[in-house]
C-alpha cells in the first residue's frame, strides 16, 4: 500500500446565513476553492489530477448535478479530470479526503484533489411531489437548509428528534453544564479572532469578492452576554444559538497526493493520512460518534492519545464537542487552538475539509508529530482521520 499525503489546503471565508456570501452560488464557491487551491502549486499542471472528490450534504439546489463536476468546469479545469459528489453529511468533505487518500494507497490515484462546499443560505424549498396529478388540497414547502426534512413516518420517533433535542439529551446523559458551554463557546470565538489577527488564517484562506475573514467570529464574546441567551430547543434548556454552530456558506479544498507525487505539486508534503475510520451509533447520539471513530482511527495508525498534539473537532454543538474531550481525557487546550466552527461557522459539506487542512498546519505551527480530525454527523455517524506531521 502506498502512503497517502495532505499538501496543501485552502478554503474560503466562511459567510453567515444570509450574509456576505448569500449571492454566492455553491458551485461558484466550489470553483473558487478549487482555483484557490491551484494556485499553491503552480508548478503542478492540473491535467495530472487523477480525480476530484467533493462533499456536499444538502445538494437539492443549484449543487444538484454533481457539484463535484461543476466545480471542475468552472475552475476552468481540463474536462478530461473527473470528479464525484459525496454525501455524508456533516463529514461529506473529510469523507471525499478518505476516499481520495484510498485510491491512492491502493494505486490508483496519484494526485487526488478533494474538498467540499455547502450554501446554507441558498438551500431551496422544496415541494413533494404528490402520488397523484392534481391534488385538491395544498402543499407544504419543505426547507432544504438543515436537518430531517420529508421523513419517512416508519423511522422511530426518538430517531428523528431535532438537532438540538438529541444534543440536549446527550447533555442531560453526561452532565455537562450550560455554563460549561457557554466557557467552551467563548474561548472558540476568542481563539478564531486570536488566530486572523495574527495571520494564521491568511494562508489557508482565498478571499470571495470583498469577504476575506470569517463573518460569524465575534471577537468581544463573553460569558457573560451568552448566558443572556435563551435556550433554543427546550424551554429549560441548556443549548442556545451561542453555544451551537451556526448556519454558514463556504467552501474549501485539500490536495492529496503519494510521495512520489511531489515532483509534479513542487514542494513537499505537509503530512501523512496514518489512519482513517467511520463509526455509527443510534442517531440521536450522533454528538458522541467522534469518540470512537477516533479510537478507531488511533489504532489504525499504531498511535495512542498520549501521542497526540493537536485535536481538530467540528464543533457542531459545544456540549457534543466537550462530550467527545471529556471521553477521550486529553488536555482540552489541544483541542482547536485556533477556533472551531461555533465562531468560524459550519457550512456542512466543507467542514470535513476545513478541519483537515487547519489540522496539518496546527501540527506545523505547533511542532507536534500526531493530530486527530474528527467530526459528528447527523443520523448517527462520525469519521475521524489522524495526520502525522512531515515537516517536523
Amino acid at each position: 500500500m502506498t502512503d497517502s499525503f495532505v499538501y496543501a489546503a485552502v478554503r474560503t471565508p466562511f459567510g453567515r446565513y444570509s450574509g456576505a456570501l448569500a449571492e454566492v452560488r455553491p458551485d461558484d464557491l466550489a470553483a473558487t476553492a478549487v482555483t484557490g487551491l491551484l494556485a499553491k502549486a503552480p508548478q503542478l499542471d492540473p491535467a495530472r489530477i487523477d480525480d476530484v472528490h467533493w462533499g456536499n450534504a444538502n445538494g437539492a439546489g443549484e449543487d444538484n448535478r454533481n457539484v463535484g463536476r461543476m466545480a471542475v468546469l468552472l475552475a476552468g479545469l481540463p474536462t478530461s479530470i473527473p470528479a464525484n459528489t459525496v454525501n455524508r453529511l456533516c463529514g461529506s468533505s473529510l469523507d471525499a479526503a478518505i476516499i481520495g487518500s484510498r485510491a491512492i494507497a491502493a494505486g490508483d490515484a496519484e494526485i487526488v484533489l478533494v474538498g467540499g462546499v455547502e450554501s446554507m443560505t441558498r438551500a431551496p424549498w422544496v415541494l413533494p411531489k404528490p402520488s397523484r396529478a392534481f391534488p385538491a388540497g395544498n402543499l407544504e414547502a419543505v426547507s432544504t437548509t438543515l436537518g430531517w426534512r420529508l421523513t419517512n413516518p416508519k423511522m422511530p420517533v426518538e430517531w428523528t428528534a431535532s438537532l438540538g433535542e438529541c444534543n440536549e439529551q446527550l447533555g442531560e446523559k453526561h452532565g455537562i453544564s450550560r455554563e460549561r458551554q457557554d466557557a467552551f463557546a467563548v474561548r472558540s470565538h476568542l481563539l478564531a479572532a486570536k488566530a486572523w489577527d495574527e495571520g494564521f488564517y491568511q494562508d489557508l484562506t482565498v478571499p470571495v469578492g470583498d469577504l476575506d475573514r470569517d463573518e460569524g467570529i465575534r471577537a468581544d464574546s463573553s460569558v457573560e452576554k451568552l448566558a443572556r441567551l435563551k435556550p433554543s430547543f427546550r424551554k429549560d434548556g441548556t443549548i442556545t444559538a451561542g453555544n451551537a454552530s451556526p448556519l454558514n456558506d463556504g467552501a474549501a479544498a485539500v490536495l492529496i497526493g503519494s510521495a512520489a507525487a511531489a515532483f509534479h505539486i513542487g514542494f513537499d508534503p505537509m503530512a501523512r493520512i496514518a489512519g482513517r475510520a467511520a463509526h455509527a451509533v443510534d442517531p440521536q447520539e450522533f454528538g458522541f460518534a467522534p469518540v470512537e471513530a477516533a479510537e478507531k482511527a488511533l489504532r489504525r495508525a499504531g498511535i495512542s492519545w498520549s501521542d497526540v498534539g493537536a485535536v481538530e473537532l467540528n464543533e457542531a454543538f459545544a456540549v457534543q464537542s466537550l462530550a467527545c474531550v471529556d471521553a477521550w481525557g486529553i488536555d482540552p487546550e489541544i483541542v482547536n487552538t485556533r477556533g472551531g466552527a461555533i465562531a468560524i461557522g459550519h457550512p456542512l459539506g466543507a467542514s470535513g475539509a476545513r478541519i483537515l487542512g487547519t489540522l496539518a498546519h496546527v501540527l506545523r505551527e505547533r511542532n507536534q508529530r500526531w493530530g486527530v480530525a474528527a467530526i459528528c454527523i447527523g443520523v448517527g455517524q462520525a469519521l475521524a482521520v489522524v495526520l502525522e506531521n512531515c515537516t517536523r
